[in-house]
């Protein structure tokens, strides 16, 4: 079958949008029609080639939609489901997923090659075999994409707050309740309040948090945090950390989260100095692959116990925390309507991140047409 897609040709160039072809799903496969796919800042990396990955690919990582028609073997979910897409799989048996952190399946080895069964390309088109982002390529009408990317959801979900459950809300979510284990009482810096940052706002704030500083240059993204939860806002590092010693008699933190769009070795010198002992520094965010932005002293941090972590996916774990997620969203525990800044087709993709890039976006979505 035939689907319109916007595809990264070449690093560095606009996005385009080609028409291509699918292949019937195959063992383990599904045949999704997308109805909505989320503007996240890590398929920016991909198209000006922060990240490396396979090319051409389709873009999207964030999607959610209704199954169409499923391979042999696929078991989890049948024609006519409504799934949020998970950008990272879950097998369930390899030794990650075994032992409770799914996050970082085996299968996460193909989010930059394009596709799980490989050799098997299931996109074609004028350039020969596609990749899809994360496996999933939301950026398009339909996909043909691995049963262990999707997670049912009830019929009643609205899929265009639902799609955001994919990626911005759980890694950021996550990033504050499990990598950065925040509890009741603490005080948390967070870096960054794009469609991750503004997220682990509300982590923070469901895990208990007296302080949560949110650090941001752009005021509209201060005032967004503000007012989800964060209890201050400022726009540059060192004002955080002033009040942060005021608040704690010069003790320091609990945690710093960073989800910056690009992560610098300055957020990260800066967010150590804003935490005190036993305090955990989380990184989230990403630079280039070989970028070396962890450079500190080892000695502050033997001394002072303090701890520096990477999280994916903000530790969660899709097949559980993505229904969680949804169940809080639908309770009046977790806020989606008000993350969702501006809808585009999917022709205006460029005009999208333009937005993305400017900062007025807390989180864009693509809504196609069928």
């Amino acid at each position: 079958m035939k689907t319109l897609a916007a595809v990264v040709i070449e690093p560095g160039k606009p996005i385009e949008i080609e028409e291509l072809t699918l292949e019937k799903p195959g063992p383990n496969e599904v045949l999704i029609q997308y109805l909505y796919g989320g503007l996240c800042h890590s398929d920016v990396h991909i198209s000006i080639g922060d990240t490396i990955a396979r090319l051409p690919m389709v873009l999207g990582h964030e999607g959610a939609g209704i199954i169409q028609e499923v391979g042999p073997g696929v078991t989890r979910v049948k024609p006519g489901d409504h799934v949020v897409c998970s950008f990272t799989p879950t097998c369930g048996r390899c030794k990650y997923c075994a032992t409770g952190r799914s996050s970082v399946c085996d299968m996460n080895a193909a989010m930059l090659e394009g596709h799980l069964e490989g050799p098997r390309w299931p996109i074609s088109g004028p350039r020969g075999s596609y990749g899809a982002m994360c496996t999933l390529g939301t950026f398009s009408q339909y996909n043909v994409i691995n049963q262990y990317s999707v997670v049912k959801v009830d019929d009643d979900i609205p899929l265009d707050k639902a799609v955001l459950v994919g990626c911005g809300v759980p890694t950021g979510w996550g990033s504050a309740v499990y990598a950065a284990e925040t509890k009741p009482g603490d005080v948390v810096a967070i870096f960054g309040i794009g469609g991750i940052g503004i997220n682990a706002v509300q982590g923070a704030k469901h895990a208990g948090a007296q302080h949560i500083i949110a650090i941001d240059p752009l005021k509209n993204k201060r005032d967004k945090a503000l007012e989800l939860g964060a209890t201050l806002a400022f726009e540059t590092a060192a004002e955080a950390k002033a009040a942060i010693d005021e608040l704690t008699n010069g003790q320091g933190g609990d945690s710093a989260i960073i989800t910056t769009d690009l992560i610098t070795d300055q957020q990260v010198s800066d967010g150590l100095s804003m935490i005190g002992r036993c305090g955990v520094m989380v990184l989230t965010a990403l630079n280039k692959i070989d970028e070396v932005t962890v450079k500190v002293p080892s000695t502050e941090m033997s001394y002072f116990r303090k701890t520096i972590k990477g999280s994916l996916f903000g530790d969660c774990n899709p097949a559980y925390d993505i229904p969680k997620l949804i169940r809080m969203y639908v309770d009046g525990k977790l806020e989606l309507d008000g993350l969702i800044t501006k809808e585009y087709s999917l022709d205006q993709v460029n005009q999208g991140y333009d937005d993305l890039l400017a900062g007025k976006n807390i989180r864009g979505i693509i809504k196609h047409q069928h």
